[in-house]
């Protein structure tokens, strides 16, 4: 069964409980990349999406891991320095494209699946505001099933560096079918206990069609510079965060490790 690029139209939702109550919901899109296919058949991927190179809305290698050239072979490289060498399969990758060149990534999802097309592992990259990334490694995840992980790295100055994520991942696939039909990322956080209830609910969810110059018309069109108003609302919505007096910290040096 051949892989194909996608692109997803759909919601990123976050509610915040505590100490002020705040939500908000923006219409979005992102792409939906199968890495492996696309070393095979580059030019079937370029076509999908153009590939490092310039286009109204486009895909480079250099947004991931560390800026090189060949984003799948620091993915497979990680991997195996993190003792997963069963990952042989599909690589989906779940990230925003450039949009007229720019593009900030809050966070980006690898679906590292094995040979038997079941999924083993997902790898997390969250970039912040400030230029810093950090990878979070997922072993061992089940569809629908929580994975935990300490947070270690400064995300928003609203929310101390510390406490744990819990990641909850949603693939609805007809039988048959390689490319789901819709697809759900999950991440709850919470800064003391989970008896507490998490202090933060995200999620980016989306229907999947196929990337092609029809698709990347429809998300130019309807979402016009959407990547720059991923930037501008996470400040309008720190502003309203500063009004309601949520508590403010300041960003402390970056974790030692790149990788948890």
């Amino acid at each position: 069964m051949t892989a194909s690029p996608q692109i997803g139209f759909g919601v990123v939702r976050h509610t915040r409980t505590r100490p002020a109550p705040h939500q908000f919901a923006y219409g979005n899109y992102f792409v939906w990349l199968p890495m492996r296919q696309g070393a095979q058949d580059p030019a079937a991927f370029d076509e999908a999406i153009p590939r490092n190179r310039w286009a109204p809305l486009s895909f480079y290698d250099s947004d991931h891991g560390v800026g090189g050239a060949d984003s799948l072979a620091w993915l497979d490289a990680l991997l195996i320095e993190q003792g997963i060498t069963d990952c042989t399969g599909e690589v989906w990758l779940h990230t925003y494209p450039r949009v007229l060149g720019y593009v900030f990534k809050p966070v980006s999802f690898w679906y590292c699946y094995t040979a038997a097309h079941e999924l083993k592992a997902v790898v997390v990259e969250v970039n912040n505001t400030f230029g810093e990334r950090h990878i979070y490694v997922l072993d061992h995840v089940t569809l629908g099933v929580q994975q935990r992980t300490e947070k270690v790295f400064h995300v928003s100055p609203f929310c101390e560096v510390r406490g744990s994520y819990r990641f909850n991942f949603m693939h609805q696939k007809q039988t048959g079918q390689v490319v789901p039909n819709r697809v759900v990322a999950r991440i709850d956080y919470t800064d003391t206990h989970w008896a507490d209830g998490p202090l933060l609910c995200t999620s980016v969810s989306g229907t999947l069609e196929p990337l092609n110059a029809r698709s990347r018309r429809r998300a130019l069109w309807a979402y016009p510079l959407m990547t720059f108003g991923v930037m501008a609302r996470i400040h309008w919505q720190a502003l309203l965060l500063f009004l309601k007096r949520v508590p403010f910290f300041r960003k402390p040096a970056p974790p030692t490790e790149f990788i948890t």
